[in-house]
């Protein structure tokens, strides 16, 4: 409950919800932290250590993820313990009973996230009928299968890469995380000619500075099995991804990868965060001290988020994507500009667009509440 408190400021939490079901093994937290702009939308995490710290600070990323990218929905977030590779029964029944605890907070829509997929969106959506990133049979556009935010990443890159001396093709690119989310970069930034020399996922790394066959180890990945797997590249252990040359570099897995004692080893000139709050703010003055250009993650990977509210309101697949691309390029422009203009940091100019539309919002509602 401290925790809570010490996290609380004029824009949130509107709402902490605990939900335990010791008979089930069910354990989580939904975080509706502010619902200004309008329902908030926010992905279901699973993950065996997650807690109510991290889902605050992700909820609050969303509302300024949703407000920075000028959606009509407002920010919170849902974790849930476990293993999101358990077996499917076990998950299911996790994933409904979830849905079902929370089937009256109404100002919440599931979205997937991290250990959670299209189809356990579509059990949500068969429990309460409020889910995006539905199965395409149910109607939704599955943004993780299309590359959503993947796809918005590559946005970002092309906005920011002239920034800071960079060409996208030939560009080496690192990602930490080869999930969906990485996985999707890389396919959208080689098709733009850039190479992707390092990955890693939870069992390794891989380094090639010739270049990885980012199709080879995508069909990898889909099969189920891990990086260390691919014949190709050096492996070594899945933290050596911090350490390899390159031009970009994609966080892509869980918060704090990069923080004051590990910074000054990541050796890039672009960051593109693809994760969620996955640097501290020490390592990103560290970053900025030495001229790496950080574009912030609730700007760089708001694609999956975009498409989801696209969803939500019924629009085609087409252009959801092209949505995605005209707001992560504009806010990725106006995040430049400012740090230009102003010599901050591109979290304060990115931090100064998303509350100025928070509190406008705030504005219009009664009280003032979130």
């Amino acid at each position: 409950m401290e925790e809570i408190w010490r996290l609380a400021d004029a824009f949130g939490p509107a709402k902490v919800i605990h939900v335990q079901a010791p008979a089930l093994g069910l354990r989580a937290v939904l975080v509706v932290d502010n619902v200004a702009c309008g329902p908030a939308i926010g992905g279901l995490r699973m993950a065996p250590d997650v807690s109510t710290g991290e889902c605050l600070r992700l909820a609050r990323a969303m509302t300024l993820k949703n407000a920075a990218a000028g959606l009509p929905h407002g920010g919170a977030k849902s974790v849930l313990v476990g293993d999101p590779r358990m077996p499917r029964p076990a998950k299911e029944a996790l994933v409904r009973a979830l849905a079902q605890a929370l089937r009256h907070e109404h100002d919440y829509l599931f979205g997937p996230d991290m250990g959670t997929d299209e189809t356990c969106m579509g059990w949500v959506h068969d429990e309460i009928g409020r889910a995006v990133g539905r199965p395409a049979v149910l109607g939704g556009i599955p943004l993780d299968e299309l590359g959503a935010t993947g796809w918005g990443l590559a946005q970002a890159a092309e906005v920011a890469a002239p920034a800071c001396g960079v060409t996208l093709s030939g560009a080496r690119v690192a990602i930490q995380g080869f999930g969906v989310v990485g996985r999707h970069a890389a396919r959208f930034l080689a098709q733009r000619g850039a190479v992707l020399v390092a990955a890693s996922d939870s069992t390794g790394a891989l380094i090639d500075a010739g270049g990885l066959d980012v199709e080879a180890l995508i069909r990898l990945k889909e099969s189920g099995a891990p990086l260390h797997d691919h014949p190709q590249g050096e492996r070594l252990d899945r933290e050596a991804v911090i350490d390899a040359a390159c031009d970009i570099w994609i966080p892509a897995a869980r918060p704090d990868v990069l923080r004051e004692d590990n910074a000054s080893r990541l050796r890039a000139r672009l960051v593109l965060q693809g994760a969620n709050i996955p640097f501290t703010d020490q390592a990103e003055r560290a970053l900025a001290a030495r001229g790496v250009l950080v574009i912030p993650d609730f700007i760089a990977n708001a694609g999956g988020v975009i498409c989801a509210a696209m969803e939500h309101a019924g629009a085609s697949r087409s252009a959801a994507f092209e949505t995605i691309a005209e707001k992560i390029r504009a806010n990725t422009e106006a995040v430049l500009a400012a740090v230009r203009r102003d010599a901050s940091l591109p979290r304060t100019a990115a931090l100064a667009i998303a509350t100025a539309r928070v509190t406008e919002a705030m504005g219009h509602r009664r009280f003032g509440l979130f």
